[in-house]
């Protein structure tokens, strides 16, 4: 084992491996905080799984083994949330945890090695399956990482959201004005 460190811990009800996205909706106040933090310190969090307890509130019990997050995204939601993309990094095992001033779940932890992959992923001979006969049935993932694009439904969508008249303000000539305004926002950003 390597050195240690002391980093914010994330418990979830799912794991995530070094190299693996995942997408997050941040909505606690002391999480806020922490990504605040590790977007300005260039750092992580310790993602750690539940064994018993909820995600939100009190978390009764985790694993002792955890991966490190690295924050590679951040963007506002519909429902006003933080939505952030993160990507496992390292993994680590848990020395000891509290609690800071904030309800946030601290921990000390050590670095572990990384693990060569295993020849056949690990998989007996038996209960593998040949990518060709998969082929068929499966769709190409879309990548993770890539820029977001809006089709033109979700852009002539938000057009409208934006150009309804305003209560109290139902001036018809008003209205259009503002509709032609946002129409021709969109034709603007559209790419040829």
């Amino acid at each position: 084992m390597a050195d240690s460190a002391e980093i914010a811990l994330f418990p979830l009800n799912s794991v995530l491996f070094p190299g693996g996205p995942l997408p997050l909706r941040i909505f606690e106040t002391r999480y806020t905080d922490m990504v605040r933090r590790c977007m300005r310190e260039d750092s992580g969090f310790g993602v750690v799984l539940i064994r018993a307890g909820a995600e939100v509130g009190e978390v009764a019990s985790t694993a002792e083994v955890g991966t490190l997050a690295r924050i590679v995204d951040f963007y506002p939601l519909p429902d006003r949330l933080l939505g952030i993309t993160c990507r496992g990094e390292r993994r680590f095992r848990v020395l000891r945890r509290w609690r800071d001033g904030s309800g946030l779940n601290m921990a000390e932890v050590s670095w572990l090695e990384a693990t060569p992959p295993v020849a056949g992923g690990g998989i007996p001979r038996r209960c593998r399956v040949s990518p060709r006969r998969l082929s068929p049935r499966l769709r190409p993932a879309p990548p993770v990482f890539a820029p977001r694009r809006f089709s033109d439904g979700r852009v002539a969508a938000r057009a409208r959201a934006l150009a309804r008249p305003m209560p109290g303000r139902c001036n018809k000539t008003a209205g259009r004005r503002r509709r032609g305004a946002a129409l021709e926002q969109v034709s603007r950003r559209r790419p040829s």
